[in-house]
């Protein structure tokens, strides 16, 4: 199954709830969090996310761009979140934070930036409930994919098929209809896309498009 995930990053934040319940045939939404020195941006917080959780019945992926992300676990959790993504970068053992996430009741991800290799967590797969490549540098929206990162989707591909870990491979950044079927292509099962979504005159037919493209790609 492909899933489409739209990034509410690239909502009009004025008219959010419109926005999200106009994606309501998307499989998730996608909630950036930023704290500024993480990466150099500022986003949302616990409380758009409870306002997003009120709005939409849709799982909430939550990417954790912030330092120290196992003090805040608890936070998003309550606040609606359904899968807690944090950058390896950023802590100082994956799996231990992994294991913290599923102590407060939701799933667990891991965030890879375009310049961090993917090998080190490979035999780990069985505590990442998601993998989620960066296919640009975290912190801003509407930049171009970087395709170089499709050989870590390959690396990841190859061990769930050696492994038969049921982790899901994401990919943030850049995807558009022109984008969507290469990472398709390379065993990216979760695509994270916001201006390609809302900024489309239909979002929800965005969706759709996508969602086909990528599943005639994966074939």
């Amino acid at each position: 199954m492909m899933y489409i995930a739209p990034s509410i990053l690239a909502a009009d934040y004025a008219e959010l709830g419109r926005d999200v319940r106009a994606v309501s045939n998307a499989d998730m939404l996608h909630v950036d969090i930023m704290d500024g020195h993480f990466v150099p941006n500022l986003s949302f917080g616990p409380n758009v996310t409870k306002a997003v959780d009120r709005v939409s019945d849709l799982f909430l992926d939550m990417h954790l761009m912030i330092e120290q992300p196992e003090r805040w676990f608890d936070t998003y959790a309550a606040a609606g979140g359904d899968r807690l993504v944090f950058h390896v970068e950023a802590v100082a053992d994956p799996r231990v934070a992994a294991r913290q996430c599923r102590e407060v009741g939701v799933q667990s991800g891991i965030a890879i930036k375009p310049a961090t290799p993917v090998e080190p967590y490979l035999d780990d797969l069985e505590d990442f409930d998601e993998v989620l490549i960066m296919s640009v540098e975290p912190g801003f929206g509407g930049q171009k994919f970087m395709p170089q990162v499709l050989s870590k989707v390959f690396a990841l591909r190859d061990r769930i098929a050696q492994t038969g870990a049921a982790t899901l491979i994401g990919i943030d950044g850049g995807i558009a209809e022109s984008t969507i079927a290469q990472a398709a292509q390379a065993g990216v099962d979760a695509f994270v896309a916001g201006s390609a979504v809302f900024g489309a005159a239909n979002p929800a037919e965005a969706v759709e498009r996508l969602r086909a493209l990528a599943s005639e790609a994966a074939r």
